[in-house]
């Protein structure tokens, strides 16, 4: 890949990582179907680059809200969350190598990821959409949020996106949390998943192809993009978070249209 490749991808991280860090999404829900969209490198390279932007980001930004003494993640809550989350993260890991063992193509599993991510995103903007008219939960159980966290858990590493919107769609309806405590609680979330995820694939050898200069690019892109997300959420109101949750969902929605557009076609014409 060369450095203008490396170079626009760290502006894709960038800028994702800013939308994540606002709106507790991640940034990998915004990374992962932009870069399969550009097509400059493999899927599972994709996978493991933007999970590793995203664990980056989310280590600045969750590390930076403790040391703060802020009080915007529930402990009490999103501790067995996150604990289920890393359970989810090894899980979600080998049903993606499971997928990519199984396809002749490896386009295959990209076109399965983008299929998985539009349906995802398309349910959470109706229900974004309508909250209002929903009526939310009150969740304690430690067992509860632990089963929860795995199924976020699952779905967040093997789409490779970290965490998105999904999240925080569960953390509405289950605790009934306000939007910005959500966005917070789902970054600590997001936190855990990551590191099992990427201790997953180092452990288990399976660490796709990649340029190493891309990688830190992109790093450094994450948590740049942290730091800027996290000024700006302190100064704007939920609402505006909300604008600019739906308005991303909206544009990953098409985004991942077009990457099953692009995967599938190709895996089947490759048999």
């Amino acid at each position: 890949m060369s450095i203008f490749q490396s170079a626009l991808f760290a502006i894709v991280s960038f800028l994702a990582s800013i939308a994540g860090a606002i709106c507790g999404i991640g940034g990998g829900v915004v990374i992962k179907p932009v870069l399969d969209l550009f097509g400059w490198a493999s899927v599972s390279a994709i996978s493991f680059l933007s999970g590793c932007t995203v664990l980056s980001m989310s280590c600045y930004t969750v590390g930076k809200s403790l040391i703060a003494g802020e009080k915007t993640v529930d402990l009490k809550r999103g501790t067995p969350l996150a604990v289920g989350a890393a359970l989810g993260g090894i899980a979600g890991k080998q049903l993606f190598q499971l997928i990519e063992g199984m396809s002749a193509n490896p386009d295959m599993v990209g076109g399965v990821q983008a299929a998985c991510l539009a349906v995802i995103t398309a349910l959470t903007l109706l229900y974004s959409l309508n909250k209002s008219k929903i009526k939310t939960r009150q969740v304690a159980s430690a067992a509860a949020c632990v089963f929860i966290g795995l199924i976020l858990g699952i779905m967040s590493s093997f789409l490779g996106i970290g965490g998105g919107p999904v999240n925080l769609v569960f953390l509405y309806y289950f605790f009934s949390m306000e939007t910005k405590i959500a966005a917070a609680n789902s970054l600590y979330i997001i936190l855990f998943s990551q590191i099992t995820s990427l201790v997953t694939t180092l452990v288990t050898g399976t660490v796709p192809a990649f340029t190493p200069i891309t990688l830190i690019f992109m790093v450094v892109g994450g948590i740049l993009g942290g730091m800027a997300g996290r000024a700006v959420n302190k100064r704007i109101d939920s609402p505006a978070v909300e604008r600019l949750f739906i308005y991303l969902m909206g544009a990953i929605i098409l985004i991942s249209i077009g990457n099953m557009w692009n995967y599938l076609p190709a895996a089947s014409f490759s048999r």
